[in-house]
């Protein structure tokens, strides 16, 4: 990347960088520590898709623009556990983080950014697939302006997790979307724990296959204006007139 570039885009646009200003294969780890040093007004980065990105870029961008408020990192599969760390210890004002598809991260680095960073309000963890329900529980507790969060195909998280949402600070006025997607843990018991969040707007829970008809019914009981997305097989329609299946011997398989 042209690093002249990136001290101009700086200078006349201080406040935000996006990948629709350069072509994301060209964005790098050099590039990202220059705008770590030269764009301290920095409110806005987006990198998504940027497949070169490491730690090694965007930790001098938390140390060098503590006015962050936006980062998407989405698809950037090289990013760890320290990226969420060096968040924490210098973006306080952080107010929305997308990492979809980051496999890397994990509990350990989400303790650290719900922690400190109490101001997020919209987080896409989707195929964060390490994370587990401690993760929730630290939103739960640290993050009270919580308005959107997305943990499909999170496929570790579990009714007790959503049981720490239910009754965290967002629960009753903030949380408006929750998105579930591929969650096979999760079943009818979140959407009871579901039913205090009273803001609640939209729930995602396609291919949750423990979430039943009646679980959705009652929570719609509760909330009668929240949106709910989801999906269940039609039933298997029964032959009409079946044949007898073939007897084999029990030596033999079916291949």
């Amino acid at each position: 990347m042209d690093f002249k570039y990136v001290l101009i885009r700086c200078t006349r646009y201080p406040k935000k960088i996006k990948t629709n200003d350069f072509c994301p294969s060209q964005m790098n780890d050099t590039a990202l520590r220059h705008i770590g040093r030269y764009c301290p007004e920095l409110s806005t980065l987006n990198l998504q898709n940027c497949s070169r990105v490491s730690d090694e870029g965007l930790i001098p961008v938390c140390r060098g623009c503590h006015k962050l408020q936006s980062m998407s990192v989405s698809s950037c599969t090289l990013l760890t556990d320290a990226l969420l760390t060096a968040l924490g210890n210098n973006c306080l004002r952080l107010r929305i983080l997308e990492v979809a598809g980051c496999s890397q991260l994990s509990d350990a680095g989400f303790q650290v950014l719900a922690r400190n960073c109490h101001e997020l309000e919209k987080m896409d963890l989707e195929e964060c697939i390490q994370i587990t329900d401690s993760t929730l529980l630290q939103l739960s507790l640290h993050c009270p302006r919580l308005q959107v969060l997305s943990l499909s195909h999170c496929e570790l998280i579990t009714d007790e997790g959503i049981q720490h949402l239910g009754h965290g600070a967002c629960a009753h006025d903030r949380l408006h979307v929750l998105e579930l997607d591929n969650c096979p843990l999760v079943t009818d018991r979140s959407l009871e724990h579901l039913q205090a969040c009273t803001s609640l707007q939209r729930v995602e829970l396609y291919d949750c296959q423990q979430i039943t008809r009646a679980g959705i019914k009652r929570l719609r009981a509760h909330l009668p204006d929240i949106k709910i997305h989801a999906y269940f097989a039609p039933n298997t329609p029964p032959q009409a007139n079946p044949q007898p299946r073939p007897r084999i011997c029990r030596c033999c398989l079916i291949l």
